[in-house]
């Protein structure tokens, strides 16, 4: 499964009748979800920006929840855009950090929902007020999911909805974000970007068993590497113990890009990766490859059935 980050950017929580059912409903319902609530971690807006950023690289998918304030977002959680979506993390000519995730916004909305039109008295329309935060998912290279806001969502005792009204409407706000948010974790390009992190982390460290490795490829893999082509389990294990005679332990696979296509039951993968290492010999290698994988559904998980390695000429 994904990992889900929530991020909690209500400036006093405790008091909400709608975002507090939201999240709760999302911590209950969503398997491996990390709520960070901004209120309490950061009263002084002194936002850790380590700290916010390693969360934002360990999820796969990104939640903001929020009140919608005067158009926008609360204070606290533009404090936090503002310091953690840094040149060079988020942006810049290394800013790759968060490529390829999910972004999807969650929010409540006060007034009601033919206010936001140009007969109305807010004029324009939520998609319109949302085109900010729009910007910064494209300038990121995260992937904007259609945002998820409802309306009515204010009570003002004796003037506005009732407590019992505004909560029910968070509890369906809250079972439709845990859909989505489910929908999303499952869907085939996270569980395949979830398969090509966990393969390269495990490469990383070279076992001395390969057995992980072959857990997810299928019995009959063709395995191309530059030096030659490689068949089968067996065909794959010699490859590996030969890797594993070449470069030291505790290597780097860095993960630049990675596309996913599907086509009926057709499944592939193109990948851009970057290998560190040192080598028994004691050279130091910064090598580019391209890596193409087909994918087959195998009793609820994927296994690779082709893998292709071509070096990139730099």
């Amino acid at each position: 499964m994904s990992k889900v980050l929530v991020i909690s950017g209500h400036p006093n929580l405790d008091s909400s009748y709608t975002n507090k059912v939201i999240l709760e409903q999302a911590e209950n319902n969503v398997h491996d979800v990390q709520v960070r609530r901004l209120d309490t971690l950061y009263p002084d807006f002194q936002i850790d920006v380590e700290a916010e950023q390693q969360a934002l690289l360990d999820a796969d998918v990104i939640v903001l929840q929020f009140p919608f304030y005067w158009y926008s977002i609360p204070a606290l959680l533009k404090k936090w855009i503002d310091d953690v979506f840094s040149y060079n993390f988020a942006y810049g000519s290394k800013g790759d950090k968060l490529k390829g995730k999910d972004f999807l916004l969650s929010f409540t909305i006060g007034g009601p929902s033919e206010s936001y039109d140009p007969l109305g008295y807010n004029h324009f329309s939520i998609e319109q007020l949302l085109m900010p935060l729009q910007q910064t998912a494209y300038l990121a290279g995260i992937n904007f999911q259609k945002p998820l806001y409802s309306h009515g969502m204010v009570f003002i005792p004796g003037v506005y909805n009732t407590q019992e009204g505004v909560e029910a409407k968070a509890m369906e706000h809250g079972n439709e974000l845990v859909s989505r948010i489910n929908a999303l974790v499952d869907s085939t390009e996270n569980r395949v970007k979830k398969l090509v992190k966990e393969w390269f982390a495990e490469l990383d460290v070279l076992p001395e068993s390969g057995d992980y490795f072959l857990d997810s490829l299928s019995q009959d893999i063709t395995w191309i590497a530059p030096e030659s082509e490689f068949n089968g389990h067996a065909g794959f294990n010699d490859w590996y113990q030969t890797v594993r005679g070449i470069f030291k332990p505790d290597c780097q696979h860095i993960v630049e890009a990675v596309e996913v296509f599907e086509n009926g039951n057709d499944i592939n993968a193109e990948l851009r990766i970057r290998l560190i290492a040192d080598t028994f010999e004691g050279d130091s290698v910064n090598l580019l490859v391209n890596e193409k994988w087909d994918l087959a559904e195998q009793n609820g998980r994927f296994v690779i059935t082709h893998y292709l390695i071509e070096p990139v000429q730099e």
